[in-house]
This record gives C-alpha cells, sequence and structure tokens, in this order.
C-alpha cells in the first residue's frame, strides 16, 4: 500500500470509529455497568437489570453527565484504535492479494486473516485507553473521576501491568472481528453485484445505506455469537483480584450467574453496536471516497 493509501486508511478508520462513538457513548456506559459484578448488587433490586432500569440509576445517581463517563479517554482511544486497525486491515488485505493466485483473492480465508491480524495490532496497541474508560464508567458517584486519577489508582493498585488487563479476553475476542469482517465483506460484494453497476463507478448515497445495512448486519451476527468475551473482558478489568485470567473469569461467571451471566448487556449492547457499526463503516467508506477523490 501506498503512503497515501496509509494516510487515507488511517484518517478514514479514525473518522469512522470517532462518529460511532460520539453517537452511541450513552448505551456504551449502560453495557459497561450491565457486564460488571459490582452492578449486579446496587442495580435498584434487579437480578437482571432493564436497559431502562440503569439508564434510570445512572441518572438518578449521578446525573446526566454520568452517562458520558469515559467519553475523553473514548475519543482519545477510538480514533488511534480504528485508524491502527483498518490500516493493518487494508495494508494485511492488500499485501495478502499480492502473494495469493488471482481465484483466492479477496477470498474468505483472505479477510478472516486480515482481520486477526488488524485486530491483535489494535488491541495490543490500545488496551491502556479501554482500561482507563473501563474504571471510568463503573465508576458510580456524583463526583466524576478524571483520567489522570484513574492512571494514578491503576498505578498504585497493579503498577503498569494494571493497563493490559484484559488483554486475553481482546484476544479471544478477535473472533468477532474475524467473523464481522468475513461477513462484513461478503455483504458489500453482494450488495455491490445487486446494485449492478461497475466497482468504480460513481457511489451514491444509496450505497452507502447500504454499507450502513451491511455492516449493522454483520456486527450483529459476530457480536451474538463471540459476546462472552466482552463480559469476561469487563471483569478483569475492574479493580481487585477476584478475577484473574480469561478462563478462570468464565468458569466464576458462569458458576456464579449460570449462562445469563455470560451474557449480561448483550441487548444494549446490539442496541449500541447496530448504530455504531452502521455510522463506523459508513463514515469509514464515505471517507475514502471523498479523500480518494478530492486528493492531489
Amino acid at each position: 500500500m501506498s503512503d497515501k493509501g496509509t494516510l487515507v486508511q488511517l484518517m478514514a478508520g479514525g473518522v469512522g470509529g470517532t462518529c460511532g462513538a460520539v453517537v452511541t457513548c450513552p448505551l456504551e456506559v449502560v453495557k459497561t455497568r450491565l457486564q460488571s459484578s459490582g452492578f449486579i448488587t446496587t442495580s435498584m433490586g434487579d437480578l437482571q437489570p432493564s436497559i431502562w432500569s440503569c439508564l434510570r440509576q445512572i441518572l438518578v445517581q449521578e446525573g446526566p453527565r454520568g452517562m458520558f463517563r469515559g467519553l475523553v479517554p473514548n475519543l482519545v482511544g477510538v480514533a488511534p484504535s480504528r485508524a491502527i486497525y483498518f490500516w493493518s486491515y487494508s495494508g494485511t488485505k492488500a499485501k495478502i492479494n499480492n502473494m495469493v493466485p488471482k481465484s483466492t483473492k479477496d477470498s474468505p480465508s483472505v479477510h478472516m486473516i486480515s482481520a486477526g491480524v488488524a485486530g491483535l495490532v489494535s488491541s495490543c496497541s490500545t488496551n491502556p485507553i479501554w482500561v482507563v474508560k473501563t474504571r471510568l464508567q463503573l465508576e458510580n458517584e456524583r463526583v466524576h473521576t478524571s483520567p489522570s486519577t484513574i492512571v494514578r489508582m491503576i498505578l498504585k493498585q497493579d503498577g503498569m501491568w494494571g493497563f493490559w488487563r484484559g488483554l486475553t479476553a481482546s484476544m479471544y475476542g478477535i473472533t468477532e472481528t474475524v467473523i464481522h469482517f468475513v461477513i462484513y465483506e461478503a455483504l458489500r460484494k453482494k450488495y455491490i453485484e445487486y446494485r449492478g453497476r461497475p466497482p468504480d463507478s460513481q457511489q451514491t448515497m444509496l450505497d452507502f445505506l447500504g454499507f450502513m445495512g451491511c455492516g449493522a448486519v454483520s456486527k450483529t451476527i459476530a457480536t451474538s455469537i463471540a459476546y462472552p468475551h466482552e463480559v469476561v473482558r469487563t471483569r478483569l478489568r475492574e479493580p481487585g483480584s477476584k478475577y484473574r485470567s480469561f478462563w478462570q473469569t468464565m468458569g466464576l461467571v458462569y458458576r456464579e450467574e449460570g449462562r445469563s451471566g455470560l451474557y449480561r448487556g448483550l441487548l444494549t449492547n446490539l442496541l449500541r453496536q447496530i448504530p455504531n457499526t452502521a455510522v463506523m463503516m459508513a463514515t469509514y467508506e464515505l471517507t475514502v471516497h471523498l479523500v480518494t477523490k478530492y486528493q492531489v
């Protein structure tokens, strides 16, 4: 991939990720609370609190600002995270396509490998940001803790290793990313074929709406299949030493809360992910299109 191509992918991924994060921030807070162990005993007496009861509790106890806890690190992290992801994905896909026979170019296996590499690179490079974001979102007091205070608390309690808690769960979560992009690429290809227009033709607003639909459908399927890793990741990022490793946490949650415990916050996550991914993928495609068209 050329230097211009790399910059386009970085810019498009950053813009797409930022737009999706801003639009769905309140649901991100609710999802994290529902996934945590502390919220089980403080959620207004509900063993399986609804999205609305969670929203109500946050608003009553913390005010409107509570719905935007972790927004700063989320915005700080989402742009580089998505930029790195899309750059890694596009770069890996281009390199693999150059190495394989023409008959296997842009095949599902190429998309799987590319998505896996991109997920690994993105997760390893940005994990500390997500640990801080999760800790901020788990705070449930009216006094809002600053990101710098959370950083100092993590360093004091866990040392530098504390910033890498939940990384193993993110590694297992790469399966979600792989499933998402394989399905997205397949749906995108089918959509373009359905439209019956040349690949290099001018894209219309209908095309970008179609890409939004492809992104929403693919992410819904992928999230539903691989969701338990998100619950495990949130538990590993909580303060304390109860949750120590991926499989230990998975087993502990299952024993204490049953199968439903591994799917806490799934509905909220889907309600957040569908518009988030739809906006992100459409913005990504639009940014690539506009930058490629008008760059000199």
